[in-house]
Order: C-alpha cells, then structure tokens, then sequence
C-alpha cells in the first residue's frame, strides 16, 4: 500500500478553498483499499524560529501583530488556522520519514513554497519544504516544484540550506530568483508544449542525479491544468496524467525516493479534487500495481 499522511486537523475554515480540497481528496483515497494513512502529530512551533524570522513565526502562532500573522493572506487568523498548518507540517517529516523507508510517500498537504524566511506569502505560511531540509540537514533535498508558480521562497532558502535544491517548471514565474540551486524552466502557458515539459522534467532528474539527492520532493502542481484560471491552454488532463507516469517512472528508475505533496489548483473543487487524486493512483501504479477498490 501506498502510505500517505493525513489529518482530520489539516482542516481550517478559511475564504478559500485551500483546505476544503485536502479534505476532499483523502475521502476519495478512502474509497479504496490501496492507501495506508497515517496521522501525524502536531510539530513543536520551535522548530519554525529555527528556519524562519522568530518574529514571524510567534506572529502567525499568536496572531499578533494581526498584519504580520495573516502576511501569507489567511485572513482572519484564528486558532485552528494555526494548528492546521501545524499538523501539516508534521505530516511533512512524517511522509519524508515513509518515503525514506519504502522508497515513496505523501503527505495530502499544500502551502509551502512562496513562503521565505521573513514572512509567509500567497496563501504559504511555513515553508513545508525548506523545513525538511532543515530536519533532514544530513541529507541532500532536491525540491521539485510543477506548480504553476514558481517557487520563489523555496528559491531563497536555497541560500539558507546548503542541502537544499530548488528545481521549478512554471508557467508563471511570480519572480522566481535563480542561485547556484535554484534553477528552473519557463513553458508559456500559451506557446509552450508537453515535448518541452517532458525535456525539463528529464533536465530536473539529471540535476538530482548530478547533484546526488537523497530524496526528491515533488510539489504536483494543478494550476497548470488547461481549466485552471491560471493554467496553460495546452496542459490537458490527459497530459497532467503523463506528467505524474514520467516522474514517477522517472523516480523508480533512478532509484530516489520520492515524497510527493499537492500544490495549486483552483479550479471547481470535485473535477480539481479528482485530478489530485489521480496523482496518488499513478503513483501507486507506477510502484504497486494496478489500483483495485
């Protein structure tokens, strides 16, 4: 079975639907007997002032000064705001833990890479990737990123973490910066194609080979799918699927465990939660077999 972290806790009522869909996509892994979940604790918030401003971080766990706690746009902060981004973030170290151990893992969590070390940014208020780094600081951690978005506070950690590597395929660069490891690849969201896709993800496998990464993390991403209001014309459904086969086939070739977390998406909450949750059917395939309910 494949493992995957989650939690009744990973929820928040927030005005966007960042949370809803967490909990939208482990009820459809639950129909199916191929799954084994795991819910991790809470995390120890110190750990944060260790990788982020401490002033930042006692802000979003206190919720003043109410300016700097709700920076990453969660608005108004509340109790179990905090303990939800709490919890995911434990489920990070936890589905990092897991793929260690059996090659590949999830954690059903999104929200980590525009946050940088000062504040929290577009709806990322810890950065869950970063922080693996910073637990795991005896090994190499390559991030790859296929969020719509690129990663731009992933990228500045880069500068922070001498074992992180930062590799974003986007199609909106939101100002992504690039530094000795924090590279990434532009496919327009109009003139692009999958054939250019398809060669950076082989270009992001080669850098973690070359680089020697212990694990890749992979931020699957559906805001680049055709029906998102940020996504790309060309990015089909039927391609979004292709995209999880290469990596994971990729992955299992080359013998790195993966960990792999949802990203961005914004589109109507069932057709997005269904395309989430065909990541983890794929994934499951590509390591265990055809899926059976």
């Amino acid at each position: 079975m494949l493992n995957v972290c989650f939690s009744p806790r990973y929820f928040a009522q927030t005005h966007t639907n960042s949370m809803e869909k967490l909990v939208a996509v482990a009820e459809q892994l639950q129909q199916f007997n191929d799954y084994k979940f795991h819910e991790p604790q809470q995390i120890d918030p110190e750990i944060f002032k260790a990788l982020h401003s401490p002033k930042y971080v006692e802000a979003f766990l206190t919720g003043q000064p109410a300016k700097l706690a709700t920076f990453a746009g969660f608005k108004p902060w509340n109790e179990q705001l905090r303990d939800a981004v709490l919890s995911i973030n434990a489920g990070q170290l936890l589905a990092t833990e897991l793929a260690f151990q059996h090659g590949i893992a999830a954690n059903i969590a999104q929200g980590f890479h525009h946050a940088n070390y000062e504040y929290g940014g577009s709806y990322c208020t810890f950065n869950g990737l970063a922080l693996i780094a910073q637990h795991y600081a005896n090994k190499r951690i390559f991030i790859l990123d296929c969020d719509q978005h690129g990663g731009d506070g992933t990228a500045d950690f880069t500068r922070r973490l001498d074992n992180l590597y930062n590799f974003s395929i986007y199609g909106l660069a939101f100002g992504y910066p690039t530094y000795e490891r924090a590279e990434s690849r532009h496919i327009h969201t109009k003139h692009g194609s999958f054939a250019q896709y398809t060669m950076a993800l082989h270009e992001a496998f080669q850098r973690a080979n070359e680089w020697k990464a212990d694990i890749i993390i992979y931020q699957a991403g559906m805001d680049c799918h055709q029906a998102d209001p940020y996504g790309s014309a060309w990015f089909t459904t039927e391609l979004i699927q292709k995209r999880e086969e290469i990596v994971f086939n990729l992955a299992k070739r080359d013998n790195i465990p993966i960990m792999f977390v949802l990203a961005g998406g914004y589109q109507n909450l069932d057709d997005l939660a269904k395309l989430h949750a065909e990541t983890f059917h794929i994934a499951h395939r590509t390591y265990y077999g055809k899926n059976k309910d």
